[in-house]
């Protein structure tokens, strides 16, 4: 198993507009080999960003890097949002294996 995790550092005031852009966006990972499952978490909130995390968990590495070369990815990244207002930076990527 191989998880994939994307740290956001989301402005104030603008989380509502972070999860709707999630929740409108299709993903496109149903067309996706491997994939088993996905999840958008929120964090803690700070001085000046709320901490938000998309969580997919893939049944091999290989699986979910064959998947950010694929077509499906370029259809599921075409509707991310131009507004970069609401993001503090770019997203920070965390890749894990299952080791027990």
């Amino acid at each position: 198993m191989y998880i994939a995790m994307n740290r956001f550092k989301i402005a104030l005031g603008r989380e509502e507009d972070f999860i709707q852009i999630w929740r409108e966006r299709d993903s496109h990972l149903h067309e996706v080999p491997g994939f088993k499952s996905f999840n958008l978490l929120q964090g803690a909130t700070h001085e000046d960003h709320t901490l938000f995390t998309s969580h997919s968990t893939w049944d091999s590495e290989a699986d979910f890097i064959a998947w950010t070369k694929s077509e499906a990815f370029r259809k599921a990244h075409a509707s991310a949002s131009p507004d970069r207002t609401i993001y503090l930076g770019p997203p920070q990527f965390e890749g894990f294996k299952a080791v027990l």
